[in-house]
């Protein structure tokens, strides 16, 4: 199989790209060439694929995905796409929404274009959980409709429908996946995790928003990326699947996790005033996933945790580096919960 994965030097693009050239855990053959496109901005690094970068496999393109001729150019003898390039941080979407639509809407029908014209086996989506919004209680089966609140995730959810359209109207074998919050080396410091890390390791203090009740489902991107793969092999057209972690905590939970794994006290915590629209709870049913294709996370969030804390301790040199040129240069480096 040859796959053509945007994002793919990004945070779990990267990771994806990493285990289809080394994992055999797939039930499918091995691919005989994964071809990365990625635009390089600010949250996206080669180094993500150095552990695979001499793979005779691994084809690497700097590029947009908004750009039709490149697409047009890249996609054909691919069988299958799978698709991560997104803008995905709601604080910067809440200061500016442009990219946020122009990258996950019109660069996701860019995409779907090229794959109709070109007759593209299989399409893969990665989709996010903040498409249904808040739930105070319980959680959100695939049929729950949809009711994103921040700009991010309003443009997410309107690729989740313009990407069912496309196996409605063209019958584009297109699958999505919407997980819970991923964690794991190599994400970017402004998601909490890795932001309230480095910070902490450098001796600063981290912001908590609000109460710091608001929860969150945690995700080992090792699990997320395999049950992408699970979806990418043996899922089916035109559905849908969420993918959870099994750790619900509130990021006061999550805090003081962090400070008892980087040697810090509560001294260490501002509490800062609560952002627009912050979602309070959420929650995904990935029953559909674990009975049709077998999927269960399999890290322990305290052993991922924890591993995680101790990859940014070891890895100052890729955290601390200048990052790329950054087309939201005009906020304040971003300190807050996702």
């Amino acid at each position: 199989m040859k796959i053509l994965v945007t994002g793919g030097a990004g945070f779990i693009g990267s990771h994806f790209v990493r285990s289809l050239l080394t994992s055999g855990e797939g039930t499918g053959s091995p691919p005989t060439l994964v071809t990365v496109v990625d635009a390089l901005t600010y949250a996206g690094h080669r180094a993500n694929l150095a552990a695979v970068a001499a793979d005779s496999r691994l084809a690497f393109v700097r590029g947009d995905i908004l750009d039709a001729g490149l697409i047009d150019g890249l996609l054909p003898g691919h069988d299958a796409v799978v698709h991560f390039a997104a803008e995905s941080h709601v604080d910067r979407s809440i200061a500016s929404g442009h990219a946020f639509v122009a990258t996950n809407v019109l660069g996701l029908h860019t995409l779907l274009q090229a794959a109709v014209r070109h007759g593209l086996r299989t399409f893969v989506h990665v989709s996010t959980d903040e498409v249904y919004g808040s739930i105070p209680a319980g959680s959100w089966t695939e049929e729950h409709p949809l009711a994103p609140n921040s700009p991010y995730a309003a443009s997410k959810a309107s690729g989740d429908l313009l990407a069912l359209s496309y196996h409605r109207t063209h019958g584009l074998d297109v699958r999505i996946t919407r997980c819970s919050n991923n964690y794991g080396p190599h994400q970017f410091p402004e998601k909490v995790i890795p932001r309230f890390v480095t910070r902490l390791l450098d001796g600063h203090k981290v912001p908590l928003y609000g109460d710091g009740r608001h929860v969150r489902d945690w995700l080992h991107v090792d699990d997320h990326c395999r049950a992408v793969r699970l979806v990418l092999e043996r899922g089916r057209p035109g559905e849908v699947y969420n993918v959870g972690g099994g750790t619900e905590l509130t990021n006061e939970q999550l805090t003081q996790r962090l400070l008892d794994l980087c040697g810090a006290g509560w001294s260490r915590v501002d509490h800062v005033a609560d952002r627009p629209g912050h979602d309070a709870r959420y929650s995904v049913d990935w029953s559909k996933i674990r009975s049709e294709l077998g999927y269960a996370p399999r890290r322990s969030f305290t052993d991922g945790l924890a591993e995680t804390v101790a990859w940014y301790r070891a890895n100052r040199s890729w955290w601390e580096r200048p990052a790329p040129s950054d087309p939201y240069s005009s906020l304040s480096a971003p300190e807050r919960n996702r």
